[in-house]
């Protein structure tokens, strides 16, 4: 858990967010039950989670990449509060 940090949304640009969404909700094996939701959608309802602190971004330092995790699998890891 050392090498992931967690980035506050509000730091981020808007642009730079919505990409980091588009590109999470678009990854392979991510999936939103049996409905078909559109691509706009889906960022809208992951930016509203984020900004809702009900997910968080983070970076890992290692792999160099980002990831979006509920807010609850984070604090289950032992990140700090």
């Amino acid at each position: 858990m050392e090498n992931l940090i967690e980035i506050p949304w509000d730091q981020l640009q808007a642009e730079t967010l919505q990409g980091l969404v588009e590109e999470f909700v678009t990854r392979d094996g991510t999936d939103y039950g049996a409905e078909e939701v559109a691509l706009s959608r889906k960022v809208e309802q992951v930016i509203r989670g984020i900004k809702a602190r009900e997910y968080v971004i983070l970076y890992d330092q290692e792999m160099d990449n980002v990831h979006i995790v509920t807010a609850r699998e984070w604090r289950a890891s032992g990140a700090p509060q």
